[in-house]
C-alpha cells in the first residue's frame, strides 16, 4: 500500500480518524499546500488541536524509518510555524506514521532536534482481527441481506 493510499483511507474515514486520534483535533486538509520560495510542497495531513492550540503535521511513510524523513518533517513543522502559526498558538507538532520506527535509529534522527516530533508505527491486517470476527457479519451474511432486499 503507497503513502497515498493509506492517506486516503484516513481521509475517507475521517470521523474515525479523529476518534482515534482523541478529543480536539479538527482537520484541516490532506495534501495540504504549503509555498516556500515559489516551491510547491504538500502536507499528507494537516490539523489543529483545539486544547493544546497548535497545528499538528501528520506525515505518512509506508515503509520503514529511514532518516531523511526526520528532516521533511521538521521542515513541514518550521514552515507552519512561520506561515499558519499566529502568536496565540503554541509550537506546530510533527508526527510521523510508518511501517516500522526502528528505535536507535529514530532516536539518532530526532536527538538534537529542538521541535516537538514522534514516530509512531501503524499496523496493517490482511485479515480480520479475532476481537472482531464474531461481531461483524461475514460476507455470505452481508450478500444474502441484500438478496432479501425487495426491489423497489
Amino acid at each position: 500500500m503507497i503513502e497515498r493510499e493509506i492517506e486516503s483511507e484516513l481521509v475517507k474515514n475521517i470521523t474515525k480518524l479523529l476518534l482515534e486520534l482523541g478529543t480536539g483535533f479538527a482537520f484541516v486538509g490532506n495534501q495540504y499546500h504549503i509555498l516556500v520560495k515559489n516551491e510547491d510542497f504538500y502536507i499528507d495531513l494537516l490539523f489543529y488541536h483545539l486544547k493544546l492550540c497548535c497545528y499538528v503535521v501528520i506525515e505518512l511513510k509506508r515503509g520503514d524509518f529511514k532518516p531523511e524523513y526526520a528532516g521533511k518533517l521538521n521542515f513541514y513543522v518550521s514552515a507552519i510555524d512561520d506561515l499558519l502559526k499566529t502568536d496565540r498558538d503554541e509550537p506546530t507538532i510533527g508526527l510521523l506514521l510508518c511501517k516500522d520506527k526502528r528505535g536507535m535509529i529514530a532516536e539518532y534522527s530526532l536527538r538534537d532536534i529542538e521541535k516537538p516530533i514522534g514516530i509512531s508505527e501503524y499496523n496493517l491486517f490482511k485479515t480480520l482481527p479475532r476481537e472482531y470476527e464474531n461481531i461483524l457479519p461475514t460476507v455470505e451474511d452481508i450478500e444474502k441481506r441484500i438478496g432479501d432486499i425487495p426491489d423497489l
